[in-house]
């Protein structure tokens, strides 16, 4: 066997690398490349669209179509490289001894480029159950395109009975990972001359209780819990990510903004902390409409996705962890669309791709040869054991035994 990834896998990590995917960008000459070169071996690609018909999710079938089988899936669409200080360009791949440098190498069109690069074997294997492939849009910016790929899954006969979803976990198995809440406050004011400030009134000192709030409670948090030792941070995490307010130094500020995110354990309840929240932003904004009725306080919902949570010791565990050099399980702090393909379909997934997240949306991201050769033996492995009569059963056996076992995160 090779010990480096296949020239395959290498060259359509770098056709896929040259396709400008930022969220902001439609995906659709990707999802056109890979749609056409499914066709070349004989495979239909079904496309999802958004309602702008600008990206589309993709969703194909290689093997029976009347049995359940197991989906792969990935996102197309990458974080920015705009302020980022990159080595070489960031849309064409550039090789440095074992490193492969590009814009989405590690988040995560390495594990799209190594599904690619097995689609010949899949094909000319003899399956019993399929091979799912699920390529989204807009997972980057809240998990968003996937839903519209999920509401369309709902209404197919025969769903998959498990899913891998291939995010950078440098190929270990992750069960587990947190759920995201993320919002936006914005509180109005009244402008006027500085000189005059008490005839104002300042929104950017108004919001300040609420800052306080999320710094207190962030750190409740983390002394209190609750716990789940098996993440990095093992407790929720509360952060104000943007914040903007003030036009001058000589104007009472009129409007302050700030977009918060709570991330949470599965064992703790994200919408009540968002109510403790609201309690705090209607207060604040009965407050101010005292000083002035064009003053307040509001709270927008911005999106949310919810957190995975699979039984480590499952049988579905143990059938993937077989698959795998790497024996260790994982819980890990990123978020993904695990968590909605388990909850809104019923279907339990796991997490497991090539490369780390240390080097995802950074500056000169890059993905090794040597992970890349492991997720290709990953899927060989795969590929064999679904054409195995025995390993199937177990497969439906671990499948049937996770959704009876399902516990929502």
């Amino acid at each position: 066997m090779s010990q480096t990834a296949s020239p395959a896998c290498v060259e359509l990590l770098a056709r896929l690398v040259a396709f400008d995917t930022t969220s902001h960008r439609s995906n659709l000459p990707l999802i056109h490349f890979v749609r056409d070169y499914l066709a070349e071996y004989g495979v239909e690609a079904t496309l999802v669209h958004d309602v702008s018909g600008e990206k589309a999710n993709l969703y194909a079938t290689i093997g029976p179509a009347d049995q359940a089988g197991v989906m792969l899936s990935g996102h197309t669409d990458t974080v920015p490289v705009t302020g980022q200080m990159w080595n070489s360009d960031p849309y064409h791949l550039t090789a440095k001894g074992e490193r492969l440098y590009g814009r989405g190498t590690a988040d995560m069109k390495g594990f799209l480029a190594v599904v690619l690069a097995m689609v010949p074997a899949m094909v000319q294997a003899d399956l019993c159950v399929p091979i799912h492939l699920a390529f989204s849009h807009d997972e980057e910016v809240g998990c968003l395109g996937v839903r519209s790929l999920i509401d369309t899954m709902r209404q197919y006969r025969v769903r998959p009975a498990a899913c891998v979803v291939g995010e950078p976990t440098s190929m270990r198995l992750a069960t587990a990972h947190k759920g995201k809440i993320a919002g936006r406050i914005q509180v109005r004011g009244k402008a006027c001359h500085s000189g005059m400030a008490p005839e104002g009134v300042n929104a950017i000192q108004a919001a300040a209780p609420l800052l306080y709030w999320f710094e207190e409670t962030a750190a409740q948090k983390a002394s209190r819990g609750p716990y789940d030792k098996r993440f990095a941070i093992p407790f929720t995490t509360l952060q104000i990510g943007t914040i903007e307010g003030g036009t001058a130094l000589n104007i009472v500020p009129d409007a302050c903004r700030f977009d918060f995110e709570i991330r949470n354990v599965p064992e703790d309840d994200p919408e009540a902390l968002l109510a403790m929240l609201r309690v705090e932003v209607d207060r604040l904004d009965r407050c101010l409409k005292q000083y002035s009725p064009d003053a307040g306080a509001t709270l927008e919902y911005l999106g949310d996705y919810p957190g995975l949570s699979m039984a480590e010791e499952s049988e579905l565990v143990e059938f993937v962890l077989a698959l795998l050099d790497d024996p260790r399980r994982e819980r890990i702090g990123f978020g993904t669309e695990a968590g909605l393909f388990q909850q809104r379909l019923g279907i339990p997934t796991l997490v497991c791709g090539p490369g780390s997240m240390a080097q995802g949306h950074q500056p000169d991201e890059y993905v090794t040869r040597d992970q890349l050769l492991r997720c290709e033996t990953f899927l060989r492995r795969l590929i064999a054991a679904l054409a195995d009569p025995d390993a199937v059963r177990r497969l439906e056996l671990a499948c049937a035994e996770s959704i009876d076992n399902f516990q929502p995160a």
